[in-house]
C-alpha cells in the first residue's frame, strides 16, 4: 500500500465523462485514483503505479477490457471489477472467466459501486493474510474444519456428501466474488465438466437444502442470471 496509507485505484474507461466522475467521487471517499484510456495504456500505468483495485469498462477501442482482464491475471491478482451495459451476460461471463473479480452494470449508482470496491479490498487483504494455510475457514455463519472435513452453519453440524463439501469450501473461500459456471465446474469437476451447468444446478439446489433456513429464498448461495453463483456468508 503506497506510504500516505490511501488505497490506488486505477480507473480504465474510453468515456471522458465517466472517467471523470469516478475519479472526484472516488477521491471524495478517500482513494489515490489515476485513469487510463484503454487496455493498453492501463497496462503502462499498472506497472509504473500499481494499484490495489482496477476498475474497467468492457468496450474500448485497442486492448479492450477482457483483454485487459487477461493481461493483468497473467502478472497480478489484483482485484478487478468490470463496468458493462446491460443485456451483456455473454461478454460479463467471459471477463469473470479471465479473471475479473467482479461486475457493475451501467447505468449505476456510485452507492453499489463503492460497496462492490469495498468488499473487492477486503476479500484481497483477507487473502493476502490468509497466504498461510489454516486448517479452518471461518467466514460469517460458516466455519469449516477443512484437516477433518466437518462443516458447521451458526454453530449446528452439517453432514455433506463428498462433491458438496468441496463446493462448499470453494464457495466460503471465495465470499461476496461473482463465480461463473464454468468456474465452479472446472474448479470442481475439472476441465471436461466446463459445460455441465445443469450438473452444477443439481449440487447447488443439494447443497442449499442442507445449508439455507428457506431455500425457496436463498440466503448464503444467490444466483446470478445466467452467470453463477455468489457466495454471501452472513453476519
Amino acid at each position: 500500500m503506497p506510504m500516505d496509507d490511501k488505497q490506488r485505484i486505477l480507473i480504465v474507461d474510453d468515456e471522458p465523462q465517466i472517467t471523470r466522475v469516478l475519479r472526484r467521487s472516488l477521491t471524495t471517499h478517500g482513494y489515490d485514483v489515476r485513469v487510463a484510456g484503454d487496455g493498453l495504456a492501463a497496462l503502462q500505468t499498472f506497472g509504473d503505479w500499481p494499484p490495489d483495485l482496477v476498475v474497467t469498462d468492457l468496450s474500448m477501442p485497442g486492448t479492450d477490457g477482457l483483454q485487459l482482464c487477461r493481461n493483468l491475471r497473467a502478472i497480478s491478482q489484483t482485484p478487478i471489477i468490470v463496468l458493462s451495459v446491460r443485456g451483456e451476460e455473454k461478454t460479463k461471463v467471459q471477463a469473470l472467466d479471465a479473471g475479473a473479480d467482479d461486475y457493475v452494470t451501467k447505468p449505476f449508482g456510485m452507492d453499489e459501486l463503492l460497496a462492490r470496491i469495498r468488499a473487492a479490498l477486503r476479500r484481497a487483504q483477507a487473502a493476502k493474510a490468509g497466504d498461510e494455510a489454516s486448517p479452518v475457514l471461518e467466514v460469517g455463519d460458516f466455519r469449516v474444519d477443512l484437516e477433518n472435513r466437518r462443516v458447521r452453519v451458526k454453530g449446528a453440524e452439517v453432514h455433506l456428501t463428498p462433491k458438496e463439501y468441496d463446493l462448499l469450501v470453494y464457495l466460503v473461500s471465495h465470499p461476496g466474488k461473482v463465480l461463473t459456471h464454468r468456474t465452479l465446474l472446472t474448479s470442481i469437476w475439472g476441465g471436461d465438466s466446463s459445460e455441465q451447468t445443469e450438473y452444477l444446478r443439481v449440487f447447488v439446489g443439494q447443497l442449499r437444502k442442507k445449508v439455507e433456513p428457506d431455500t425457496a429464498a436463498p440466503r448464503y448461495i444467490l444466483t446470478e442470471p445466467w452467470i453463477g453463483y455468489r457466495f454471501d456468508p452472513g453476519s
